[in-house]
């Protein structure tokens, strides 16, 4: 089985068109994204009609959490900076009627079934699907994380792969036989370099084989529309550098 895995795009729709063109999604298997599908970009739903497209597996992230808050008519608490809330609040009211039922059906977690047998039985399911970690959709891990800690998850878990996002930070760590796989941010590295995150996993039988991969898309392209769009200034210039500015 061959799996694209992606995650935190927050509506970059560049950067996945560049992951589009790389990694053609009709290769694939199975394609799965781990939260966050939403927000500081500026196309939500060119974002969310490729995942409809595609037959995406996705979670909800704590983005799309707070998206699902406003959509309920709801006021949210964080974040509290006046130029993130913007954002928010204009994705939340530019989602079309068919992107908010499928935002709203997403689930906080997934676990995925091999191929064979039809039954419910833990052991067929070879991978769990969270946001920050089988503990916590808000806890952040990274590459350094302790190894203590990546033990104590695997014990929580019942598969042998375990997908999180969230710290836009790649990697894959194994601890007590469970592959903990993080693909970094389709939308929003950190690091400086204009380029998407993704993974590309290959399972057979209950080997593993994953490889990390970075891709260039135009930065340019969505600070042009965010600068379109008259949003914050600061959002634009986080595209063209490469980094979390506030």
């Amino acid at each position: 089985m061959r799996i694209l895995l992606i995650s935190d795009i927050h509506a970059n729709f560049p950067a996945l068109e560049a992951i589009t063109r790389r990694f053609a999604p009709e290769t694939f298997d199975l394609i799965i994204n781990g939260g966050d599908t939403l927000v500081y970009g500026p196309f939500p739903n060119q974002t969310i009609n490729w995942l409809r497209k595609f037959g995406v597996l996705s979670i909800l992230g704590n983005t799309d959490r707070h998206v699902i808050t406003l959509l309920g008519g709801k006021t949210i608490k964080k974040p509290r900076k006046a130029e993130k809330r913007i954002m928010y609040g204009w994705t939340a009211a530019e989602l079309s009627e068919d992107n908010r039922k499928w935002l709203l059906s997403q689930p906080m977690s997934r676990k995925i079934k091999t191929s064979a047998g039809s039954g419910s039985s833990d052991n067929q399911y070879f991978l769990s699907m969270f946001h920050g970690s089988p503990a916590d959709p808000d806890e952040f891990l990274f590459a350094d994380t302790p190894g203590s800690r990546y033990r104590d998850l695997a014990k929580q878990v019942t598969t042998s792969l375990v997908t999180v996002g969230h710290s836009h930070n790649q990697f894959h760590i194994q601890a007590e036989g469970v592959h903990f796989i993080n693909p970094g941010s389709v939308g929003r590295m950190f690091d400086g370099k204009i380029s998407g995150g993704c993974a590309v996993i290959t399972a057979q039988n209950t080997s593993y084989d994953v490889a990390l991969h970075r891709v260039p898309y135009s930065a340019q392209e969505v600070a042009d529309e965010i600068n379109r769009l008259h949003f914050p200034f600061i959002y634009a210039q986080m595209y063209l550098r490469g980094r979390k500015l506030n």
